[in-house]
């Protein structure tokens, strides 16, 4: 079906910020905004055919400007952390914006979560566009980054194009909070598979320490579907891991993410060209915010899947590479297919 264009509501400085609908005219529906490309409504049937609200995130714009949050946004121009927010390219050493925790997080104070993106309907796609200056958030290079939204029967697919005029550094992601049962419990009796072998240990501050270790005997073996809460237990503080999946090069067909909430019925997969993904299921969340109809969102009612190169890549030379260069194109695809059983 065609996409359908709303007004939102104004940014602080006044400029206007859009919502884009998608209806696959079979239940599932999604809004997208050109403000951070967020994913402000996700509404899929479970399995009696109901439609429900299976993203976080807020009725109203205002929502999002209120206060620090990542609800269903883009995350740019590098996701998760980077230690110290320091990093070394071509000799050169940078230093980026630190949170409390003294770590650079989900590409700085202003980063493409906060920004209003140039958005144009091409067919049924929407396609967004950010050029990213030389020296935001400390940055080096003029980043052209395009990001395409597309709902094609159950699959939400994500591509992700950028270019630079100097070396730079580039790992983007969505950061959309699921919760298969509307929120109207927590997801630790969700039951999860995710096809990745080993896993990056993290230190206090939430930040790899370098090295990659079997997930086989931890209680971050999700290799066979199990409910997130039955080994959560062992995992202080809860599940804010990057899991790097067992194929150095995965398809962006291949579900390596399977999530089934046996309550609902609903079912979300998540197929990736990008080797690793980070698993978050909702550590932070505290209940003081009111999001979609007036639900609460607490701990442990949301799980993140966020596809990615490894965190923290450019200070580790033993994984993937986050550096691109001009002449070189940025590219990812990660798609998300809703079901029921």
């Amino acid at each position: 079906m065609p996409l359908v264009k709303t007004t939102w509501g104004k940014l602080l400085d006044g400029r206007e910020a859009s919502l884009f609908a998608f209806d696959n005219g079979k239940g599932v529906t999604v809004r997208v905004s050109d403000y951070g490309g967020i994913v402000q409504s996700l509404r899929t049937p479970d399995r009696a055919g109901k439609p429900g609200e299976i993203g976080l995130g807020f009725d109203t714009l205002d929502g999002y400007l209120a206060r620090r949050n990542y609800y269903g946004c883009l995350v740019g121009r590098v996701a998760n952390r980077i230690r110290d927010g320091r990093f070394t390219l071509d000799g050169k050493e940078y230093r980026l914006w630190l949170n409390p925790e003294g770590v650079h997080l989900h590409g700085g104070d202003q980063g493409f979560n906060v920004k209003l993106w140039n958005a144009k309907v091409e067919s049924e796609r929407l396609r967004l566009d950010y050029l990213s200056r030389d020296g935001e958030e400390s940055y080096p290079g003029n980043l052209k980054a395009t990001v395409w939204y597309a709902l094609s029967g159950q699959d939400l697919s994500i591509e992700y194009e950028a270019v630079t005029d100097k070396p730079t550094i580039v790992n983007l992601t969505n950061h959309t909070f699921f919760n298969l049962n509307c929120c109207e419990r927590d997801i630790l009796a969700h039951e999860i598979r995710i096809q990745a072998d080993k896993y990056t240990p993290i230190d206090s501050s939430l930040v790899p320490t370098g090295e990659m270790l079997p997930v086989k005997g931890t209680p971050l073996d999700f290799t066979a579907a199990k409910p997130i809460g039955r080994d959560l237990a062992g995992v202080p503080g809860g599940y804010d891991h990057n899991f790097v999946f067992a194929k150095t090069r995965p398809g962006a067909d291949e579900w390596l993410v399977e999530v089934h909430d046996p309550d609902s019925g609903r079912t979300l997969a998540m197929a990736t060209d990008q080797p690793c993904t980070q698993f978050y299921s909702g550590n932070f969340l505290d209940g003081s915010l009111a999001g979609h109809g007036g639900a609460m969102y607490k701990k442990r009612h949301a799980f993140c899947l966020e596809a990615q190169i490894h965190p923290d890549a450019v200070n580790h030379p033993d994984f993937a590479s986050c550096v691109l260069k001009p002449g070189e194109v940025y590219r990812q695809t990660t798609v998300y297919r809703f079901g029921v059983r």
